[in-house]
């Protein structure tokens, strides 16, 4: 019965990838090399919005690779870093300022694609209408310390004092923000779709949409160091899964958050789905991701938080080229 579920979901997921016209004809990538390797390791985290790595295992299938391995980490910066430092797999989703802090501290990333624009929602209180509003205030997050501070400091705030930041895990900062404790919270996937189906809706900042945080991937792809060196043509084949599967998450919202439950990705089918509504998943075409790394990278050592400047974070940590030729194949 598991081997004809799968079965069933892989012959589903690539009828609707065919019909999205997301899945070229083999004889498209005739002329290209073998593939070095066929398995891959990926980083699996219950993150609603790294939608796109969690559905793309059939998408890799039709790509050429056999052995495709899920590897739990824990959902926090330090857990990703400390994976690709210890090799324990080969691709990962995260958000760009956490990576560009990376590269500077010398975790062994390379940024290789952007993936989606904006899922972060700064929830606020009654009476703070903006950003500047904030002075003084006290904002909960679990995930997005570093980007209230660049918000902040984008507005002319010093983040570390106008700001008191509660980002402690086991303070649940959600719950306190939900109980009246704290005056903000910057919530990424599934928060906001649960902060606003039990009302609270006043958003003063949503990525997605406001500028200049909707300018920008807020999420890229990085491979550990060794295995885009290695395996060139493997890389650029997991890039192109990667970025037919985020057209699939726009284009088969239900069918892909369905494919998030069942693969044990997250266990609420409805905020999956809102999720998936919500970002701008189809969008990939139009964001520039050196220019994203270059304008997080700025702010971030504009802040002090990283060493390096963004031309040598670039260099260091960065190589979209293969990105940029599968924006030219992969043209809507």
């Amino acid at each position: 019965m598991p081997m004809t579920r799968t079965r069933r979901r892989f012959l589903t997921m690539m009828a609707l990838a065919g019909t999205a016209g997301i899945l070229p004809p083999v004889r498209a990538r005739a002329d290209e090399p073998a593939l070095e390797t066929s398995s891959v390791r990926l980083l699996k985290i219950p993150i609603i919005c790294f939608a796109p790595l969690d559905v793309c295992q059939e998408l890799l299938r039709a790509e050429g690779f056999t052995d495709i391995q899920y590897v739990d980490a824990a959902p926090t910066s330090a857990a990703i870093a400390a994976g690709f430092a210890e090799n324990k797999f080969d691709f990962a989703t995260h958000v760009t300022p956490a990576y560009v802090s990376f590269v500077d501290a010398g975790v062994p990333v390379t940024i290789v694609a952007g993936v989606h624009a904006g899922c972060y929602e700064l929830f606020a209180s009654k009476g703070i209408r903006n950003v500047r509003d904030l002075k003084g205030k006290r904002i909960g997050t679990t995930a997005a310390t570093d980007l209230i501070e660049m918000m902040a400091a984008y507005v002319g705030l010093d983040p570390k004092k106008d700001l008191t930041i509660l980002s402690d895990p086991e303070a649940k900062p959600l719950d306190q923000y939900m109980q009246g404790k704290l005056d903000a919270y910057m919530a990424t996937p599934p928060e906001p779709q649960l902060l606003h189906a039990r009302g609270f809706g006043e958003v003063i900042v949503r990525t997605a949409v406001d500028r200049p945080w909707s300018e920008y991937f807020c999420c890229t792809l990085a491979g550990h160091r060794d295995y885009v060196t290695k395996h060139p043509v493997a890389t650029k084949r997991v890039i192109r899964a990667m970025l037919k599967a985020a057209d699939l998450c726009a284009s088969a919202p239900e069918q892909s958050a369905r494919r998030l439950v069942d693969g044990g990705f997250t266990k609420d089918y409805e905020y999956a789905l809102q999720t998936l509504k919500d970002n701008p998943y189809g969008h990939w075409r139009d964001y520039d991701a050196e220019d994203t790394i270059r304008f997080y990278a700025l702010r971030l050592h504009e802040l002090g938080i990283i060493k390096k400047t963004p031309q040598k974070i670039i260099a260091d940590g960065a190589d979209l080229r293969q990105f940029n030729e599968l924006k030219r194949e992969l043209k809507a």
